[in-house]
């Protein structure tokens, strides 16, 4: 029996094709995080130069020394905006941390909009890394039109109003995460992997291909999946907030980095983009999905996203 193999398809086909192309995008999209809760998204608006240049800078901003990296910690709390130092972060219900550290960059607004309550503002390394905040803004932005387009995509496929998703991520919570995997050191604990199993606590995540392999996918049987891909593409899953809205029609997927042979004298680069709600949006079953009965209460974005964060050592 032939193993299965995350699907692949292209977006150029939904934001330029024809309506025959258009609805077959939907078709797969849908199929593919159903069945497998992963797909690959080849042909996107991202510019391949553009993520060439931002993998460049992660490499400069991670050899830092320790001193030069904390000082971009957040005063707002950890894992909020800026540089989250390694080892802080674990995955639900484990008991060791991940073997990462990592630099957020999310949403940023006016001093009088509505959800700034809820939105540090974002910290940049101007002075020790050049052009890093116009590269990471841009690819934000990039990033969360691609996401815009498949929320889009598989509103008809759920049978909501086009614009349903569309409205739920307009200035949205959304988070671009730059990871660093460092070579693992001798003396490890060997209960740590990279990255351990867990679901994405968001709507969909964009993850632009890392620089090495590791990633895996747990498969509706159970099985696990590497998750190859060339470089310049990108892998999309389902994560918690939209398997929670769909009644687990489509479902959250369970995925995890593991420690390859190689991973003891080379670091591991990724940049995965978490497409979030506004965080006053209400996270609601869709009708379509309701079945023999809805199994999660409604609950704003901001404290189910408030909820996970705390599971995962990130807030207290």
């Amino acid at each position: 029996m032939a193993k299965r193999k995350v699907p692949e398809i292209k977006l150029k086909d939904y934001i330029s094709g024809s309506s025959e192309e258009k609805r077959k995008f939907a078709d797969d999209l849908y199929v593919g995080l159903k069945e497998y809760g992963f797909i690959i998204l080849t042909d996107h608006n991202v510019n391949t130069g553009l993520l060439d240049k931002a993998y460049s800078m992660l490499k400069t901003f991670y050899a830092l020394p320790e001193d030069i990296k904390k000082s971009y910690i957040s005063p707002s709390g950890k894992g909020q905006r800026g540089y989250t130092p390694f080892g802080e972060e674990h995955a639900k219900d484990s008991d060791v941390h991940d073997l990462k550290e990592f630099w957020h960059v999310g949403r940023q607004v006016s001093e009088n909009h509505a959800f700034k309550k809820y939105y540090p503002d974002n910290i940049w390394p101007d002075k020790d890394v050049a052009e890093f905040r116009e590269v990471f803004t841009t690819l934000y932005n990039d990033l969360n039109a691609a996401g815009v387009a498949l929320l889009t995509a598989l509103s008809e496929k759920l049978d909501v109003p086009e614009n349903y998703f569309k409205d739920m991520v307009h200035d949205g919570n959304s988070i671009l995460r730059l990871l660093h995997y460092p070579p693992i050191k001798e003396g490890t604990d060997p209960r740590c992997i990279r990255a351990a199993a867990h679901e994405d606590i968001n709507l969909i995540t964009l993850l632009v291909a890392a620089t090495s392999s590791g990633l895996q996918l747990k498969d509706r049987d159970g099985t696990w999946l590497n998750v190859d891909t060339d470089a310049n593409n990108l892998i999309v899953d389902a994560g918690d907030m939209l398997a929670r809205i769909c009644n687990d029609v489509i479902p959250s997927t369970t995925h995890r980095v593991i420690n390859t042979p190689e991973a003891g004298n080379s670091s591991r680069y990724s940049m995965p983009f978490f497409m979030h709600p506004h965080p006053e949006a209400m996270l609601t079953c869709i009708p379509s999905c309701r079945g023999e009965g809805e199994k999660y209460a409604p609950i704003s974005s901001h404290d189910f996203l408030m909820q996970r964060l705390k599971e995962i050592g990130l807030t207290k």
